[in-house]
C-alpha cells in the first residue's frame, strides 16, 4: 500500500492560502472548534483532523485539493457525519473537506425522471422535491432525514426498501468527482446525455469506494414513481424464529414487498416508551410487511401475507388503515436507532449480511453473544435482504465494556461471514472492520481493490488508513507516529 507522506504543523501560510480560496469564514483550524469533526456516529475511535475546510463549489474543491497535492497531504472529504464504521475519520491528521455547504437539488428533469444535487443534499430532501411530481427516490436508509446523497454513495447505502428496489448503485447515473490531483473528472450520464453510456462502468466501480478515489461533489439520481398504492402490515410473534421463517415463507410464495423488517423484544419496547405508537411490550418479534403497487394487486398478496404469517404462528396482523397511520409506523422504525438512548449511553451498531435462510441461526448466535458478553443487544433489520443491524450496548466510562462491545460486535460478524455472507451490507468498512477483509477476501482480491484504488489515487492521500488489512488505527497515532496507509 503506497505510504502517505509525513504530516507537519499547517503553518500560517497555508491556512492562508485556504481561506483565499473559501473564504475566511470557510476554515476552521481552531483546536477547540476541531472536535466537532474528531469523528462520525462511530464513536469509539476519534481523532480530530488538522484543518476543516468548508467549500461552497465544485471549484472551491478542486483548488483545495490541488493544494493539499501540492504540498502533499492528505484530505478526508465529509458528509453528515452519519456514517457508523469510521469511514470519514481524519487517521493522522490532515485536511477534511466538508461538504455541508454544498446542499442544493439543483434540478429536477421530470420527463427523464432525474435529479441533479449537489453531494451534501439530504436523502429526504430529494424525495420531498419530487413528490410533487409523483415520483420519489428509492434508497432510503434508516438515517434519511439527515444522512446525505454523497455520503451515500461513498458507502452504496442501502435502507428498509433495498428488497425491492436496489442500493443507492441502481439509483446513480451519474457524478462529478474531484480526483486527488484536482482535476475534475464526470462518471457515468451527464445531466444533459442520454442514458446509454460507453466504455468500463466506471461510475459503478467508485460507488462504495468510501471516498478513497476523490471527492464527489455534484450527483445525477434517478427517480422512480411512485407506488399508486400501499398495503402496511405489522405481524406480532411470539418469537424472532418465526417471524424470520415468515419471512422466508414470504418470498418463496413469489412475493416480493417492498420492505420486510424485523425488530426484536428489547428494541420495540424501547421504540414504544419513546414514541408510542401502540406496540406490544410482550411481543417476541414483530414484523413490518409493506406491499406497494396497483391496489387491485395488493389485496391479493395482502390476504397471502396474511396467511403466512398466520402459518407461522402470528398471533396477530395488523394493517395500516390510513396513510397517517403507516408514516407513524415508520416514523417508529427510522427513528429506532434514537430510541437506544432510553436504554444505554452507548452502543454499537453492527451491518452484518447472512443469507435469508440463516436469519434464525444468526439471531440465536446473537442471543448466545449477548450472554457470553454480559452485554444486551437489541435487534432491527431489514430482514428482507438479510441485513442485520445488531445494536451491542455499553457505558463507554468503563473501559472493559468498550472492549466488550467491541469483542461481541467482532464474534457476530465472524459468524455472519462462517454462514456465507458479509460483514457489511451499506455501512462500510472503514476504520472498524479493516480486520475482517483479510477473513472474506482473499489476497488476490484485496491487491485488484488496491491496484484499482492506485489508478484514482496513486499516492494514497486520499481518506488514508480505510478499509485494507495494514491500515493504521486512530490509536496508532497517539503517539505521534505515522505508519503506512
Amino acid at each position: 500500500m503506497t505510504e502517505t507522506p509525513p504530516l507537519h504543523a499547517l503553518t500560517p501560510g497555508f491556512i492562508a492560502e485556504l481561506q483565499s480560496i473559501t473564504g475566511k469564514d470557510g476554515v476552521i483550524h481552531e483546536t477547540d472548534e476541531l472536535k466537532v469533526y474528531e469523528c462520525d456516529a462511530f464513536t469509539i475511535e476519534k481523532h480530530a483532523p488538522q484543518v476543516v475546510v468548508l467549500p461552497r463549489t465544485t471549484e472551491e474543491v478542486s483548488a483545495v485539493v490541488r493544494l493539499c497535492a501540492r504540498h502533499k497531504l492528505p484530505f478526508i472529504p465529509r458528509g453528515a457525519g452519519t456514517n457508523l464504521s469510521g469511514a470519514v475519520l481524519s487517521v493522522g491528521g490532515g485536511v477534511m473537506i466538508a461538504l455541508t455547504r454544498m446542499s442544493r437539488v439543483l434540478s429536477v428533469d421530470i420527463p427523464n425522471r432525474r435529479a441533479f444535487v449537489e453531494a451534501d443534499c439530504v436523502n429526504i430532501w430529494v424525495t420531498q422535491a419530487a413528490k410533487p411530481h409523483g415520483l420519489l427516490y428509492a434508497p432510503d436508509p434508516s438515517s434519511q432525514t439527515a444522512c446525505t446523497i454523497g455520503g451515500n454513495v461513498a458507502t452504496n447505502s442501502g435502507g428498509p426498501h433495498t428488497l425491492k428496489y436496489g442500493v443507492t448503485t441502481n439509483h446513480i447515473l451519474g457524478y462529478e468527482m474531484v480526483l486527488p490531483d484536482g482535476e475534475v473528472a464526470w462518471l457515468g450520464t451527464r445531466p444533459d446525455g442520454g442514458e446509454d453510456v460507453g466504455g468500463y462502468d466506471l461510475r459503478g466501480a467508485a460507488i462504495g469506494s468510501e471516498g478513497m478515489f476523490g471527492v464527489v461533489t455534484r450527483i445525477l439520481v434517478r427517480l422512480i414513481r411512485a407506488p399508486a398504492a400501499f398495503k402496511t402490515m405489522l405481524g406480532i410473534f411470539e418469537n424472532v424464529d418465526d417471524a424470520s421463517q415468515t419471512v422466508s415463507d414470504i418470498i418463496k410464495a413469489g412475493i416480493v414487498p417492498g420492505a420486510l423488517e424485523m425488530m426484536d423484544q428489547l428494541i420495540t419496547q424501547a421504540i414504544e416508551e419513546a414514541y408510542h405508537f401502540g406496540f406490544p411490550l410482550d411481543a417476541g418479534a414483530i414484523l413490518i410487511v409493506e406491499l406497494d403497487g396497483l391496489a387491485p394487486s395488493l389485496e391479493r398478496q395482502a390476504a397471502r401475507v396474511m396467511e403466512i404469517c398466520k402459518r407461522n404462528k402470528a398471533r396477530e396482523v395488523r394493517l395500516a388503515k390510513t396513510e397517517e397511520e403507516r408514516a407513524a409506523l415508520w416514523k417508529c422504525r427510522k427513528r429506532a436507532f434514537g430510541a437506544i438512548g432510553r436504554l444505554s449511553p452507548n452502543f454499537i451498531t453492527q451491518d452484518g449480511v447472512v443469507p435469508r435462510s440463516k436469519l434464525p441461526e444468526i439471531m440465536r448466535f446473537i442471543r448466545a453473544t449477548s450472554k457470553n458478553f454480559g452485554l444486551r443487544i437489541p435487534n432491527v433489520f431489514h430482514a428482507g435482504d438479510g441485513n442485520i443491524h445488531p445494536l451491542v450496548l455499553y457505558d463507554e466510562r468503563f473501559p472493559e465494556q468498550v472492549k466488550k462491545a467491541m469483542d461481541a460486535g467482532f464474534e457476530i460478524l465472524g459468524r455472519c461471514v462462517e454462514l456465507g455472507g458479509s460483514v457489511t451490507g451499506e455501512h462500510g468498512i472503514g476504520v472498524e472492520k479493516i480486520d475482517f477483509m483479510a477473513r472474506q477476501f482473499s489476497k488476490e482480491d484485496l491487491d485488484a481493490m488496491k491496484t484499482l484504488r492506485k489508478v484514482f489515487d496513486p499516492e494514497g492521500r486520499c481518506n488514508p488508513h480505510k478499509m485494507f488489512p495494514g491500515s493504521k488505527r486512530c490509536g496508532d497515532f497517539m503517539g505521534g507516529k505515522q505508519a503506512a496507509a
